[in-house]
């Protein structure tokens, strides 16, 4: 029997989020620590094996309860039918026949939930690449992310942007340019320009995350896109601003200019804390990890921050400026893949 297995990593945002939805730029890469995997293997029926992450048993009601504030109702499953659902849509649109055979899939995932780690794209693009390599399917690697992203605008409703899709695709660092100038059309979805940098040319980077620190990514971003769209001044500057600090810091990271690249990482924080309503726990993280010196900012939408260091003593320091403040934070170095799709 013929066992496909594909990953897709957290990513975390380096510097221009959160305009990636507002035709900014931005730079993320992908954290190596933390996957979805999804399995596929021949089977009689189409069948979507639950995971341990689609808990349907509880030890009291309180536990049920707890789950349901912490996550919410759904799990992953709903993702993976989602995805089945548009993949086959992208095949009938284009005329590309499926073999008649059927598939048993599953998935794991060990990214923290709803710290804004992309766990949800990262279990959306593993999914896609499996269904790929099942049915011999080849995807346009600049379309994939934008047909990822239908999966949850349109399919489920759940509003996002393609900033954690492109990284995930793409894998190592890469640099996403949303602008109207920069957009074209590729097998029928809108894209982006993206481009791959040499992560070998980063500085030591990390993440923080507390996973009771939890929060739904459209509780930030909901206010922020209608703010956006009835074209409030700030958010309008924001933006452009956001965009700017991302060209500046490919400039930097090309360059190998440490330093410069964790001055624009602390200034994109502070441009998004003078614009949106912070969790107050949210901007602790960010306040702990900079008075040990290390750059730090949202790695997404909030409950992980990301930054550059210099050293383990300042990563054993930020450790204990975390718990001074009160924060449950664990830390993980970044390792970079340079494959695609790492």
């Amino acid at each position: 029997m013929h066992i496909i297995r594909q990953r897709a990593f957290a990513r975390a945002g380096l510097v221009g989020n959160p305009s990636d939805g507002y035709f900014g730029k931005t730079i993320s890469v992908v954290v190596r620590d933390f996957f979805a995997e999804v399995v596929l293997y021949p089977w009689d029926e189409l069948e979507i094996v639950w995971s341990q992450e689609d808990r349907n048993r509880f030890r009291s009601i309180e536990r049920l309860a707890e789950d349901v504030q912490a996550h919410g109702y759904y799990g992953g499953v709903r993702l993976v039918k989602a995805t089945i659902k548009k993949f086959f849509d992208y095949c009938r649109g284009r005329k590309i026949g499926l073999a008649a055979d059927n598939f048993s899939i599953r998935y794991q995932t060990n990214i923290p939930r709803q710290v804004g780690l992309a766990g949800s794209s990262a279990i959306i693009v593993a999914t896609l690449r499996g269904l790929c390599e099942f049915y011999g399917v080849a995807i346009d690697r600049r379309a994939m992310p934008s047909l990822a992203l239908s999966v949850e605008t349109e399919e489920l409703g759940i509003p996002a942007g393609l900033q954690d899709r492109v990284a995930q695709v793409y894998g190592g660092a890469t640099y996403m340019d949303f602008s109207k100038a920069a957009a074209e059309e590729v097998d029928g979805y809108a894209c982006g320009r993206y481009e791959r940098l040499d992560a070998g040319l980063l500085p030591p980077l990390y993440v923080a995350y507390d996973r009771s620190a939890a929060e739904p990514t459209e509780i930030p971003h909901n206010d922020l896109r209608r703010r956006f769209q009835i074209g409030e001044p700030a958010v309008l500057a924001a933006m452009d601003t956001f965009a700017s600090l991302a060209e500046r810091a490919r400039e930097a990271i090309v360059s190998n200019d440490a330093a410069l690249l964790g001055r624009l990482m602390d200034e994109n924080f502070d441009m998004r804390r003078s614009i949106c309503a912070l969790a107050e726990k949210h901007v602790r993280m960010v306040e702990a990890a900079r008075s040990v010196g290390a750059a730090a900012k949202f790695a997404g939408s909030g409950g992980a921050i990301v930054g550059t260091y210099a050293d383990e003593a300042m990563l054993e320091r930020m450790g204990a400026a975390f718990s001074a403040a009160g924060l449950n934070c664990e830390i993980a170095r970044l390792r970079l893949g340079t494959g695609d799709g790492d």
